[in-house]
């Protein structure tokens, strides 16, 4: 099969309310995706770079998600508002334990 011929079909997820009191789970999500991101870029040899070199191995991003600018944290933000709005979706029900 050819590459070219690929068309993403993702679950339409448009519909689906986050409730409010899953923002700091959708939060705590975000940053743990920018934790594996980091985590296997730097286990494949790269470092911190002011400014993304590929042949380097260099990237401006391997920083505490807290250094990351607003534009990289809504990138991962969108990433965990899109996870739980497929659970959601779904039809499975999220459920804090104490």
């Amino acid at each position: 099969m050819s590459s070219n011929n690929y068309v993403p079909k993702p679950i339409d997820t448009s519909d689906v309310i986050i409730p409010e009191e899953l923002n700091s789970l959708m939060e705590q999500i975000a940053r743990n995706v920018h934790e594996v991101w980091a985590k296997g870029r730097i286990d494949d040899g790269w470092t911190y770079g002011a400014e993304r070199n590929d042949a380097e191995k260099k990237h401006p991003c391997l920083v505490n998600y807290d250094e990351l600018p607003e534009s990289e944290k809504d990138y991962d933000r969108r990433t965990a508002m899109g996870t739980l709005k497929l659970i959601l979706k779904l039809g499975w029900r999220l459920e804090k334990m104490e």
